[in-house]
């Protein structure tokens, strides 16, 4: 890149407003921000996003909210009054995308759906996030993340044969309707460059979760086996697992005949590139049980650490198994500063995650603060609509910011 031309972010001059609350409208909004984008977050006067009241707490501040809702200004309106829906239309005149992650039908009740808005702003490009879309026999239903992991057929297979379906650990389903907004909403203002007009943005927390299993939809579309709970083994490649180790257990990787000549060398069984059994991958994931048994007897003799060293320098994937804990504090992490610190304004110094990519063009700090409940009502009404002194306390007084 040219030292003489600044980097810029983005997104920098494009304008968000976020209606969105909890996790999966108000990550799609945040990744836009990290990008450069200003994201005024719309919230209820005196109470604010849900997630606001989620512990822990530093300060007063929920570490929840802190880390979702980085970077954004934020303003009190109540949408349910005449005067705050028209404060809100204001804003959305003068918007390039709006989130939003209401249950369909519910925008339309407060007037400010997207075929109403439209009129207001050709250009809007409008994303709205639910759990089953906007349309089809469940788009009425409420979803919760548990919801659609169970619905979503990724439950199904996690866990252990002899357990019942597991939940996978984390809100995974916010997370990656999160995601796919944002990317929606960039791919709808790429969109807008080339045609002057915006556009809905439909995203399902339903249909972003099954799109998220790839090997397993590959059994359903290719005539396999339905998928099934396999604990920590893969579900056609061997071996690829977690193994006993002296003092834990060890994930182990394989996927290809190279790697397991590597694998074979190195735990001094050099023979089994010769078995049949364990000829090709197709042969390994059929045999897998007596190849555990093989690989077990040397990976218990050693120590987690011992062997993930070992295997490193032989060139197969492997690691110890770490909590999120252990994961952040690494050397690895540490330099690809996955956390940053930031001075919040009440909570003092916190630390945020921003979005993970790193860009050669893109300046690498930015401020990640996320605000407190209307801490930029006064600033974005007068900056944003023009609005007095005067008439910014007049509203507060009748209960409308």
């Amino acid at each position: 890149m040219d030292k003489h031309v600044p980097p810029i972010r983005p997104l920098e001059g494009v304008k968000v407003l976020d209606l969105a609350r909890v996790l999966a409208g108000p990550l799609c909004s945040s990744m836009l921000g990290d990008l450069g984008a200003t994201v005024t977050k719309i919230e209820i006067p005196d109470r604010g996003d849900d997630s606001r009241e989620f512990s822990p707490h530093i300060e007063g501040e929920s570490s929840y909210f802190m880390l979702v809702n980085r970077g954004k200004k934020s303003v009190t309106v109540d949408l349910k009054s005449p005067e705050g829906r028209e404060l809100l239309l204001g804003l959305i005149k003068r918007s390039d995308i709006l989130v939003e992650n209401f249950r369909p039908g519910v925008t339309a009740r407060l007037g400010i759906d997207y075929e109403t808005v439209r009129g207001l702003n050709p250009r809007l490009v409008y994303v709205s996030i639910s759990g089953f879309g906007q349309t089809g026999p469940l788009a009425h239903r409420a979803a919760y993340d548990h919801v659609v992991q169970a619905l979503g057929g990724i439950m199904s297979v996690t866990g252990w044969p002899e357990s019942s379906p597991t939940r996978v650990g984390d809100a995974i389903g916010d997370v990656v309707a999160g995601i796919y907004g944002s990317w929606g909403a960039l791919a709808a203002l790429l969109q807008r460059e080339r045609t002057g007009q915006g556009q809905h943005v439909d995203v399902a927390m339903l249909d972003s979760i099954i799109s998220l299993q790839i090997v397993s939809l590959s059994q359903i579309v290719g005539g396999g086996n339905l998928p099934n709970r396999i604990g920590n083994a893969h579900p056609i490649s061997a071996p690829m697992d977690s193994y006993k180790a002296r003092d834990g257990h060890i994930i182990i990787a394989v996927a290809n005949d190279a790697l397991f000549g590597r694998l074979v060398r190195a735990i001094g069984k050099d023979d089994l590139n010769k078995d049949a059994r364990f000829a090709t991958d197709g042969e390994r994931f059929k045999h897998q049980q007596e190849l555990r048994l093989i690989i077990e007897e040397w990976t218990t003799l050693r120590s987690v650490e011992e062997i993930s060293d070992l295997l490193d320098v032989a060139g197969v994937p492997a690691a110890p198994i770490s909590n999120l804990a252990q994961a952040l504090e690494s050397p690895h992490a540490q330099h690809r500063r996955l956390l940053r610190t930031v001075q919040h304004s009440r909570a003092g110094a916190v630390r945020v995650m921003p979005q993970p990519v790193q860009f050669s063009g893109m300046p690498f700090d930015t401020d990640y603060v996320a605000p407190s409940l209307g801490e930029h009502t006064d600033e974005v009404l007068r900056d944003e609509l023009g609005l007095t002194a005067a008439d910014i306390s007049g509203l507060r007084a009748r209960g409308v910011i």
